[in-house]
């Protein structure tokens, strides 16, 4: 427990076998429930997963889907499972060992404050940021997360990209899972769902790395397509739901 919340963490994998053991263990002990998203892997992703959980005091529920379904749909399977096991927050920590958990209490804190429903990492906040991300990831990412500063609604936001985040479970409530994008581009898109929702959302300094296992799934295609329809499709579903409610709000 994390200042009387419940607290899941969320771990999305696939073909991780080599990095999910270390992932798993290096999460906080206050944190009362681990979840393992095989996301249909073809590797040994589960079983490694299920022999870090042996080792841990609380709960490390693995769930493996039959098939592929993309990062976003791995998240969303870890976030109906946080709520059905009655946890406040839960938070996203990578397959692939990239985040930090020194960060976490600084992700938790704006919820446990009551100031935000939603908090993402932000790399940019932190100086190791220039020696840390590669280059060209630099650039890919200052050029989406300007992009979704306009589609999403939230101007004071950036590193849209960075997975590292946490959130409330009256924010997953008042949203619809089913509609989040599945696949590379879940952020941007649950960003303006959260928007329309009226969640409050944060951006705290996170700790870039990038170690011996990291793989990226982005690329110019996918920066092209689909990258690029999701965040029309976002911006189009906002702004539609926005004027739906001006409607609404405005006297006959």
């Amino acid at each position: 427990m994390y200042r009387q919340l419940q607290v899941a963490v969320v771990i999305p994998a696939y073909n991780e076998e080599r990095a999910i053991v270390a992932a798993v263990d290096t999460v906080p002990d206050f944190i009362d429930r681990v979840i393992v998203v095989d996301d249909a892997s073809s590797d040994a992703t589960s079983e490694r997963a299920r022999d870090a959980g042996a080792r841990r005091a609380g709960p490390v529920d693995v769930v493996r889907h039959p098939v592929n379904r993309g990062v976003g749909a791995a998240i969303v399977t870890g976030y109906r499972h946080a709520l059905a096991a009655g946890c406040d927050v839960a938070a996203v920590m990578a397959g692939d060992g990239q985040m930090d958990p020194r960060d976490l209490p600084d992700l938790l804190d704006p919820i446990a404050d009551d100031t935000a429903d939603y908090v993402k990492g932000n790399r940019f906040l932190h100086p190791e940021i220039w020696r840390a991300m590669p280059p060209a990831r630099i650039v890919g990412n200052v050029v989406l997360s300007a992009a979704t500063k306009v589609t999403s609604g939230y101007r004071h936001l950036f590193d849209s990209q960075c997975g590292y985040t946490a959130i409330h479970r009256r924010a997953l409530e008042g949203i619809d899972l089913d509609e989040v994008f599945p696949r590379y581009g879940y952020p941007n898109d649950l960003l303006s769902k959260l928007h329309v929702a009226a969640m409050r959302v944060v951006d705290v300094p996170v700790r870039p790395i990038y170690g011996p296992h990291w793989k990226s799934g982005i690329n110019l295609g996918t920066a092209l397509h689909p990258m690029s329809w999701v965040l029309l499709r976002s911006w189009g579903t906002r702004l539609a739901s926005e004027a739906r409610a001006r409607r609404r709000a405005t006297p006959r």
